[in-house]
């Protein structure tokens, strides 16, 4: 028995892959993307499985679902999933949903080069440049980001002792800068960032509680942020993002960078009107910025600004047969 057909648009946003699903979408209750969220959670979490995992995706597989709007004021809503579960907000995933959409005419803005998108976070403003059918880049405002927690220390198996910050930009991020136990991103290697991310993502878990000051439907700590000095022209700095069970993000993360530019204005080291060119680990740019400050419950939040690009890599049809016996996919950890 078919389990269900699934049209995909396949995407990258500076080198991560979006898979933009087209069709079969399940039918989600709630009156916001955060209580769909929940209810996709609950009853079709196999959706995300099969697409996301082997034999139909890979460990960095990330996607997205486009639905109606939720807000009056919304020209539509996105639903992202990816191996790590469905989050409450991806920044390179938006940059290359909206790509997708436009380019194939599944998206119209009211106000042409501007949307504005419901997500589990919250709502985006979203600028965009269009040439021709091809979107040049697209511009996310992103919600409201904070330091959560700094200085904390946390001993590491095989490793030592680090200190890391927890930062929140849509997900939250333990941050690792350089010190003693860790030179930086430049003279580690990828496998380092594979075995030791679960580590440091499992032991700070049990160090600190990371919910969102105003909606605790938010809540875990996702990803890890590892730091270093960049390699290109026109870097302030660089970054591999680990999430999932052993993904290596290939863009330099949007909520990452979110979370990034607000640990760092925490500390004094960025302010509002800054850009903050982030780098990947394959060398693509996101060009962040800190458009505002704010306050969340009292802490100080910065409203960070992404900008990126995206580019479509094809068309597909996935189906799901119950009589496959990885119908709803696999992993190995």
């Amino acid at each position: 028995m078919i389990k269900g057909t699934f049209s995909c648009i396949d995407a990258h946003t500076c080198g991560n892959p979006v898979r933009l699903v087209t069709s079969g979408h399940p039918l989600l209750r709630g009156e916001t993307m955060g209580e769909k969220r929940l209810h996709f959670i609950d009853e079709f979490d196999w959706i995300r499985q099969s697409l996301m995992f082997e034999p139909r995706g890979h460990d960095m597989m990330s996607g997205a679902f486009l639905y109606p709007p939720c807000s009056a004021n919304a020209d539509a809503a996105i639903l992202f999933i990816e191996t790590s579960g469905c989050l409450p907000m991806c920044g390179h995933g938006t940059i290359g949903t909206i790509t997708a959409a436009l380019e194939a005419g599944l998206l119209t803005a009211k106000t042409p080069g501007r949307l504005v998108i419901d997500v589990p976070a919250g709502q985006l403003n979203v600028e965009y440049q269009q040439t021709g059918n091809k979107v040049d880049w697209v511009k996310i405002y992103n919600i409201a980001s904070y330091l959560a927690y700094k200085d904390i220390v946390i001993d590491i198996p095989e490793l030592g002792s680090l200190t890391i910050d927890i930062a929140y930009g849509g997900n939250f991020y333990a941050i690792v800068e350089p010190q003693k136990n860790y030179p930086g991103l430049d003279k580690w290697s990828p496998d380092k960032i594979l075995k030791f991310s679960p580590l440091i993502r499992e032991i700070a878990s049990q160090s600190v509680d990371c919910k969102h000051l105003l909606d605790e439907k938010v809540s875990g700590l996702s990803h890890v942020l590892w730091t270093g000095e960049p390699q290109h022209a026109g870097s302030h700095a660089a970054n591999a993002v680990f999430y999932g069970d052993k993904a290596i993000d290939r863009s330099p993360c949007g909520t990452g960078t979110s979370a990034r530019m607000a640990q760092l204005h925490a500390k004094g080291l960025l302010k509002q009107g800054d850009t903050f060119v982030h780098e990947s680990i394959i060398g693509s740019q996101f060009v962040g910025r800190i458009e505002s400050i704010t306050e969340i419950s009292g802490v100080t939040a910065i409203m960070p600004s992404i900008q990126g690009w995206a580019r479509v890599t094809g068309h597909n049809q996935i189906i799901v047969d119950d009589a496959d016996p990885y119908a709803f996919g696999f992993q190995l950890v």
